[in-house]
């Protein structure tokens, strides 16, 4: 297995995902270069990667063995792109989810770069293969899709392309795991990944109970936090079958024509539109109304929810 390299890590875009990346990077002790086209943007990132340290450090939760200040002092920013990227051993693209915004990117750096340092996307769901189509140091690159938020969220999926090193994924799954970060590998470009292909998979089938009347969407809702939620949360589908039954093949030899059956009822891919649209919104914003104020109390709240969920996980030995 690869080593991740010395030198630093630059974070290029300090919007939310760039900001976690940073404190990620940095709870594992190493040096980080925060950029961004505005400056002022970057001002505003390192005061509120302050307080968020600090809040952590309060609360228990502070990731990796160094205090909040000593963290503090290893992110930086840089005003200049190609001094951010020298000597530099990974660097994170944290800009806006946009084609043609992130491939202008990778093509700078494709001119300032050397030939060892790793290249990573954190796009959600855009394929390599059109990221980083053409460039000289292809096999540098690759995705690394985290989970919002990614500092409470370890999942981070490593995505290559057909031309990526085989070190280069070696190399970025043990700097990954240098932080405390889960990484998988997916073994092949796929649309969608893995964890949205499973989440779009729930919202589809989601939409459709409600749109046909079968469940209102609260009770949608309750279903998966006070159900399947709290399943998941220690152990996957596959390990569900297993545990369900007398392992796999028991399940699949019980379960597997009813599934059959079930899976035979599923309807078309819902439009995300119409009057369903109205029934969804109008549930979700008597529950949280769709304010700034009040998204941002609830975003709060999740975030506080899965610290605790990630504190109890770590403290939870993994059989």
């Amino acid at each position: 297995m690869a080593a991740p390299r010395d030198g630093a890590v630059v974070i290029l875009g300090s919007g939310l995902i760039g900001r976690s990346w940073a404190m990620l990077f940095a709870s594992g002790g190493l040096q980080v270069k925060l950029y961004d086209v505005d400056p002022r943007q970057v001002t505003t990132a390192l005061e509120s990667i302050r307080k968020e340290m600090e809040l952590l450090e309060k609360s228990g939760a502070l990731k990796g063995s160094l205090g909040a200040q000593e963290q503090l002092s290893l992110i930086s920013s840089c005003p200049d792109l190609q001094m951010a990227v020298e000597g530099a051993m990974h660097i994170q693209e944290c800009v806006p989810e946009n084609l043609e915004l992130k491939q202008k990117i990778f093509a700078q750096l494709d001119h300032i770069v050397d030939d060892t340092v790793v290249i990573s996307s954190s796009t959600s769901c855009l394929l390599p293969s059109k990221l980083f189509a053409g460039l000289t140091h292809a096999k540098q690159c690759l995705v690394a899709h985290p989970v919002n938020p990614p500092y409470h969220v370890p999942l981070v999926e490593l995505v290559p392309h057909p031309e990526t090193d085989p070190s280069t994924v070696d190399r970025t799954y043990a700097l990954m795991k240098k932080i405390g970060q889960s990484p998988v590998r997916i073994l092949k470009e796929i649309d969608g990944f893995a964890l949205n292909r499973l989440q779009y998979a729930v919202i589809s089938e989601a939409w459709r109970l409600v749109d046909e009347g079968a469940v209102s969407p609260g009770d949608l809702d309750l279903v998966m936090s006070d159900g399947l939620g709290m399943r998941y949360a220690f152990m996957g589908p596959l390990e569900t079958m297993h545990l369900n039954a007398d392992g796999v093949l028991s399940y699949c030899d019980r379960y597997s024509e009813g599934m059959r059956r079930v899976l035979k009822t599923f309807g078309p891919i819902p439009e995300f539109s119409g009057a369903t649209v109205q029934k969804v919104n109008q549930a979700m914003c008597e529950k949280v109304p769709d304010d700034p104020k009040h998204l941002a109390a609830r975003r709060k709240w999740r975030d506080e929810c899965l610290m605790r969920l990630s504190k109890l996980k770590l403290d939870t030995p993994a059989k």
